[in-house]
Protein backbone atom coordinates (compact mmCIF):
# COMPACT_ATOMS: atom_id res chain seq x y z
CA UNK A 1 0.00 0.00 0.00
CA UNK A 2 1.58 3.25 -1.14
CA UNK A 3 1.80 6.31 1.10
CA UNK A 4 3.16 9.66 -0.01
CA UNK A 5 3.05 13.24 1.20
CA UNK A 6 3.00 16.43 -0.85
CA UNK A 7 3.90 19.79 0.66
CA UNK A 8 1.38 22.10 -1.00
CA UNK A 9 2.85 25.21 0.61
CA UNK A 10 5.44 26.04 3.23
CA UNK A 11 4.86 29.74 3.92
CA UNK A 12 3.46 31.36 7.03
CA UNK A 13 1.31 34.48 7.52
CA UNK A 14 0.90 35.51 3.87
CA UNK A 15 1.27 33.89 0.45
CA UNK A 16 4.25 35.02 -1.61
CA UNK A 17 4.71 34.77 -5.40
CA UNK A 18 7.15 31.90 -4.87
CA UNK A 19 5.74 30.38 -1.66
CA UNK A 20 2.18 29.29 -0.93
CA UNK A 21 0.71 29.04 2.55
CA UNK A 22 1.39 25.98 4.68
CA UNK A 23 -0.62 22.92 3.71
CA UNK A 24 0.09 19.26 3.07
CA UNK A 25 -1.71 16.40 1.35
CA UNK A 26 -1.19 12.80 2.42
CA UNK A 27 -2.15 10.12 -0.08
CA UNK A 28 -2.59 6.57 1.19
CA UNK A 29 -3.56 4.49 -1.82
CA UNK A 30 -6.98 5.91 -2.79
CA UNK A 31 -7.47 7.96 0.38
CA UNK A 32 -6.55 11.65 0.46
CA UNK A 33 -6.08 13.64 3.66
CA UNK A 34 -5.51 17.40 3.68
CA UNK A 35 -3.72 19.12 6.56
CA UNK A 36 -4.63 22.82 6.70
CA UNK A 37 -5.78 24.80 3.69
CA UNK A 38 -4.89 28.45 3.43
CA UNK A 39 -5.55 30.86 0.58
CA UNK A 40 -4.60 29.36 -2.79
CA UNK A 41 -4.22 25.75 -1.66
CA UNK A 42 -6.00 24.69 -4.86
CA UNK A 43 -3.16 26.07 -7.00
CA UNK A 44 -0.60 23.51 -5.80
CA UNK A 45 -3.20 20.75 -5.94
CA UNK A 46 -3.83 21.54 -9.60
CA UNK A 47 -0.14 21.93 -10.44
CA UNK A 48 0.54 18.51 -8.92
CA UNK A 49 -2.45 17.06 -10.81
CA UNK A 50 -3.80 15.48 -7.64
CA UNK A 51 -7.36 14.15 -7.55
CA UNK A 52 -8.16 16.58 -4.78
CA UNK A 53 -11.93 16.44 -5.30
CA UNK A 54 -11.77 13.01 -3.65
CA UNK A 55 -10.30 14.31 -0.37
CA UNK A 56 -11.65 12.14 2.47
CA UNK A 57 -10.86 14.39 5.43
CA UNK A 58 -9.37 17.78 6.27
CA UNK A 59 -7.41 18.28 9.49
CA UNK A 60 -7.12 21.92 10.58
CA UNK A 61 -4.46 22.96 13.08
CA UNK A 62 -6.15 26.23 14.09
CA UNK A 63 -8.44 28.94 12.75
CA UNK A 64 -5.97 31.64 11.79
CA UNK A 65 -6.69 32.87 8.26
CA UNK A 66 -3.49 31.54 6.70
CA UNK A 67 -4.62 28.00 7.54
CA UNK A 68 -8.33 28.03 6.64
CA UNK A 69 -9.20 30.58 3.95
CA UNK A 70 -8.71 28.05 1.15
CA UNK A 71 -11.32 25.65 2.53
CA UNK A 72 -14.47 27.27 1.07
CA UNK A 73 -13.05 27.06 -2.44
CA UNK A 74 -12.09 23.42 -2.00
CA UNK A 75 -15.56 22.59 -0.69
CA UNK A 76 -17.34 24.40 -3.54
CA UNK A 77 -15.18 22.91 -6.29
CA UNK A 78 -15.64 19.44 -4.81
CA UNK A 79 -19.36 19.86 -5.51
CA UNK A 80 -18.67 20.06 -9.24
CA UNK A 81 -18.31 16.27 -9.43
CA UNK A 82 -20.66 13.54 -8.31
CA UNK A 83 -19.77 12.67 -4.76
CA UNK A 84 -21.70 10.64 -2.23
CA UNK A 85 -18.95 10.11 0.36
CA UNK A 86 -18.93 12.57 3.26
CA UNK A 87 -16.15 15.11 3.73
CA UNK A 88 -14.90 15.10 7.31
CA UNK A 89 -13.41 18.31 8.69
CA UNK A 90 -11.63 18.27 12.04
CA UNK A 91 -10.25 21.19 13.98
CA UNK A 92 -10.24 23.15 17.26
CA UNK A 93 -13.24 25.17 18.52
CA UNK A 94 -14.69 27.66 16.00
CA UNK A 95 -13.94 25.48 12.95
CA UNK A 96 -17.61 24.45 12.83
CA UNK A 97 -18.72 28.08 13.04
CA UNK A 98 -16.27 29.05 10.28
CA UNK A 99 -17.48 26.31 7.95
CA UNK A 100 -21.17 26.97 8.61
CA UNK A 101 -20.82 30.75 8.25
CA UNK A 102 -18.87 30.38 5.02
CA UNK A 103 -21.56 28.10 3.60
CA UNK A 104 -24.30 30.60 4.43
CA UNK A 105 -22.55 33.81 3.39
CA UNK A 106 -21.24 32.35 0.14
CA UNK A 107 -24.50 30.49 -0.52
CA UNK A 108 -22.49 27.37 -1.26
CA UNK A 109 -23.94 24.58 -3.34
CA UNK A 110 -22.81 21.40 -1.59
CA UNK A 111 -24.13 18.08 -2.89
CA UNK A 112 -22.42 15.76 -0.41
CA UNK A 113 -22.46 15.36 3.38
CA UNK A 114 -20.06 17.57 5.35
CA UNK A 115 -19.27 16.34 8.86
CA UNK A 116 -17.46 18.83 11.09
CA UNK A 117 -16.02 17.69 14.41
CA UNK A 118 -14.38 20.01 16.92
CA UNK A 119 -11.46 18.89 19.06
CA UNK A 120 -11.58 19.85 22.72
CA UNK A 121 -9.00 17.44 24.16
CA UNK A 122 -6.23 15.11 22.96
CA UNK A 123 -8.00 12.25 21.22
CA UNK A 124 -8.31 9.96 18.23
CA UNK A 125 -10.29 12.10 15.78
CA UNK A 126 -10.49 9.73 12.81
CA UNK A 127 -10.24 5.95 12.85
CA UNK A 128 -10.46 3.27 10.19
CA UNK A 129 -9.73 -0.44 10.27
CA UNK A 130 -5.97 -0.18 9.77
CA UNK A 131 -5.01 3.34 10.91
CA UNK A 132 -6.04 6.28 13.05
CA UNK A 133 -5.43 10.03 13.23
CA UNK A 134 -4.75 11.51 16.63
CA UNK A 135 -4.80 15.18 17.68
CA UNK A 136 -2.61 16.59 20.45
CA UNK A 137 -2.30 20.09 21.96
CA UNK A 138 0.14 22.76 20.83
CA UNK A 139 0.68 26.25 22.31
CA UNK A 140 -0.16 29.15 20.01
CA UNK A 141 -2.03 32.44 20.22
CA UNK A 142 -5.21 30.51 19.36
CA UNK A 143 -6.16 26.96 20.30
CA UNK A 144 -3.99 24.81 18.05
CA UNK A 145 -3.41 21.08 17.59
CA UNK A 146 -0.91 18.82 15.90
CA UNK A 147 -1.78 15.54 14.19
CA UNK A 148 -0.33 12.09 13.71
CA UNK A 149 -1.62 9.51 11.24
CA UNK A 150 -0.44 6.14 12.48
CA UNK A 151 -1.05 2.75 10.92
CA UNK A 152 -1.72 -0.23 13.15
CA UNK A 153 0.80 -3.05 13.06
CA UNK A 154 0.28 -5.44 10.16
CA UNK A 155 0.15 -9.22 10.60
CA UNK A 156 3.41 -11.04 10.02
CA UNK A 157 4.16 -12.73 6.72
CA UNK A 158 2.11 -15.85 6.04
CA UNK A 159 4.02 -19.13 5.82
CA UNK A 160 2.18 -21.39 3.34
CA UNK A 161 4.31 -24.45 4.10
CA UNK A 162 3.57 -24.16 7.81
CA UNK A 163 -0.16 -24.12 7.02
CA UNK A 164 0.19 -27.20 4.80
CA UNK A 165 2.17 -29.04 7.47
CA UNK A 166 -0.59 -28.26 9.98
CA UNK A 167 -3.18 -29.69 7.54
CA UNK A 168 -4.95 -26.44 6.82
CA UNK A 169 -6.26 -26.60 3.24
CA UNK A 170 -5.53 -23.77 0.86
CA UNK A 171 -8.37 -21.26 0.42
CA UNK A 172 -10.71 -19.48 2.82
CA UNK A 173 -9.05 -20.89 5.95
CA UNK A 174 -5.71 -19.41 4.94
CA UNK A 175 -7.38 -16.03 4.61
CA UNK A 176 -8.92 -16.39 8.08
CA UNK A 177 -5.52 -17.15 9.60
CA UNK A 178 -4.02 -14.11 7.85
CA UNK A 179 -6.79 -11.99 9.35
CA UNK A 180 -6.02 -13.18 12.88
CA UNK A 181 -8.65 -15.91 13.37
CA UNK A 182 -8.22 -19.47 14.57
CA UNK A 183 -9.28 -22.27 12.20
CA UNK A 184 -9.90 -26.01 12.40
CA UNK A 185 -7.55 -28.20 10.37
CA UNK A 186 -8.68 -31.29 8.47
CA UNK A 187 -7.55 -33.51 11.35
CA UNK A 188 -9.72 -31.54 13.81
CA UNK A 189 -6.94 -29.65 15.57
CA UNK A 190 -7.16 -25.92 16.21
CA UNK A 191 -4.56 -23.84 14.37
CA UNK A 192 -3.78 -20.36 15.70
CA UNK A 193 -2.56 -17.45 13.53
CA UNK A 194 0.79 -17.23 15.33
CA UNK A 195 1.57 -20.80 14.17
CA UNK A 196 1.64 -19.70 10.52
CA UNK A 197 2.49 -16.00 10.70
CA UNK A 198 5.84 -14.33 11.26
CA UNK A 199 6.36 -11.42 13.70
CA UNK A 200 3.96 -8.49 13.29
CA UNK A 201 5.22 -5.71 11.02
CA UNK A 202 5.27 -2.08 12.10
CA UNK A 203 2.92 0.37 10.42
CA UNK A 204 3.94 3.84 9.22
CA UNK A 205 3.54 7.18 10.99
CA UNK A 206 3.10 10.69 9.59
CA UNK A 207 3.12 13.77 11.85
CA UNK A 208 2.15 17.39 11.22
CA UNK A 209 3.14 20.18 13.63
CA UNK A 210 2.86 23.90 13.02
CA UNK A 211 2.21 27.20 14.81
CA UNK A 212 3.38 26.53 18.34
CA UNK A 213 5.90 27.31 20.99
CA UNK A 214 8.49 24.63 21.54
CA UNK A 215 7.12 22.00 23.93
CA UNK A 216 8.92 18.90 25.24
CA UNK A 217 5.66 17.00 24.86
CA UNK A 218 5.67 17.31 21.05
CA UNK A 219 8.58 14.89 20.65
CA UNK A 220 6.68 12.27 22.64
CA UNK A 221 3.60 12.68 20.42
CA UNK A 222 5.51 12.37 17.14
CA UNK A 223 7.98 9.72 18.32
CA UNK A 224 9.25 7.36 15.61
CA UNK A 225 7.57 9.28 12.80
CA UNK A 226 8.52 8.09 9.34
CA UNK A 227 7.92 11.66 8.18
CA UNK A 228 7.54 14.72 10.39
CA UNK A 229 6.49 18.05 8.92
CA UNK A 230 7.40 20.64 11.52
CA UNK A 231 7.34 24.41 11.72
CA UNK A 232 10.75 26.07 11.63
CA UNK A 233 9.65 29.67 11.24
CA UNK A 234 12.65 31.67 12.50
CA UNK A 235 16.41 31.52 12.87
CA UNK A 236 17.83 31.22 16.37
CA UNK A 237 18.78 34.93 16.52
CA UNK A 238 15.04 35.68 16.54
CA UNK A 239 14.22 33.33 19.40
CA UNK A 240 12.67 36.13 21.47
CA UNK A 241 10.40 37.08 18.59
CA UNK A 242 9.44 33.43 18.12
CA UNK A 243 8.49 33.16 21.80
CA UNK A 244 6.48 36.38 21.66
CA UNK A 245 4.51 35.19 18.63
CA UNK A 246 4.35 31.59 19.90
CA UNK A 247 6.29 30.04 17.05
CA UNK A 248 9.41 27.89 16.77
CA UNK A 249 12.89 28.26 15.38
CA UNK A 250 14.53 25.85 12.98
CA UNK A 251 16.77 24.57 15.80
CA UNK A 252 13.73 23.82 17.94
CA UNK A 253 12.11 21.90 15.08
CA UNK A 254 15.32 19.92 14.72
CA UNK A 255 15.39 19.24 18.47
CA UNK A 256 11.92 17.72 18.25
CA UNK A 257 12.95 15.55 15.29
CA UNK A 258 16.09 14.40 17.10
CA UNK A 259 14.34 13.63 20.39
CA UNK A 260 11.48 11.89 18.58
CA UNK A 261 13.96 9.79 16.57
CA UNK A 262 12.06 10.73 13.43
CA UNK A 263 13.28 8.97 10.31
CA UNK A 264 12.78 12.11 8.22
CA UNK A 265 11.89 15.72 9.07
CA UNK A 266 11.03 18.54 6.69
CA UNK A 267 10.53 22.10 7.91
CA UNK A 268 7.51 24.20 6.92
CA UNK A 269 5.79 27.50 7.79
CA UNK A 270 8.61 29.97 7.17
CA UNK A 271 8.35 33.66 8.03
CA UNK A 272 7.80 35.85 4.95
CA UNK A 273 10.85 37.86 6.06
CA UNK A 274 13.01 35.18 4.38
CA UNK A 275 13.45 34.98 0.62
CA UNK A 276 13.93 31.48 -0.77
CA UNK A 277 17.70 32.03 -0.88
CA UNK A 278 17.75 33.23 2.74
CA UNK A 279 16.05 30.05 3.95
CA UNK A 280 19.46 28.35 3.87
CA UNK A 281 20.18 29.84 7.32
CA UNK A 282 17.26 27.84 8.74
CA UNK A 283 18.51 24.67 7.10
CA UNK A 284 22.05 25.17 8.41
CA UNK A 285 20.88 25.79 11.98
CA UNK A 286 18.54 22.80 11.94
CA UNK A 287 21.27 20.49 10.68
CA UNK A 288 23.48 21.40 13.64
CA UNK A 289 20.98 19.46 15.76
CA UNK A 290 19.39 17.02 13.30
CA UNK A 291 21.83 16.45 10.41
CA UNK A 292 19.22 15.12 8.01
CA UNK A 293 16.84 18.10 8.33
CA UNK A 294 15.18 19.00 5.03
CA UNK A 295 14.12 22.45 3.92
CA UNK A 296 10.53 21.87 2.81
CA UNK A 297 9.58 23.52 -0.47
CA UNK A 298 6.27 23.98 -2.27
CA UNK A 299 5.16 20.84 -4.15
CA UNK A 300 7.90 18.68 -2.67
CA UNK A 301 6.95 14.99 -2.59
CA UNK A 302 7.96 12.39 0.01
CA UNK A 303 7.39 8.68 -0.32
CA UNK A 304 6.72 6.96 3.02
CA UNK A 305 7.67 3.28 2.62
CA UNK A 306 7.25 0.39 5.01
CA UNK A 307 10.27 -0.64 7.04
CA UNK A 308 12.34 -3.38 5.39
Amino acid sequence: MNMECFILGCGGMMPLPYRHLTSALLRRDGDLFLFDGGEGTQVSLRRLNLKWKKINAIFVSHTHADHVTGLPGIMMLSAQVERSEPLYIYGPPKIAEYIETSRKVLDMYINYPVVVKEITAPCVVHKEKDFQVRAFPLDHTKVCVGYTLEEFDRPGEFNPQAAINLKVPRGALWSKLQNGHEVTATDGTIVRPEQVLGPSRKGRKFSYVTDTLYLDSIAKEVKDSDLLLCEGMFEDALLDQAKEKKHMTAKQAATIARDAQAKKMAMIHYSPRYTDKELSVLESEAREVYPDAILGRDRMRFEIPYED
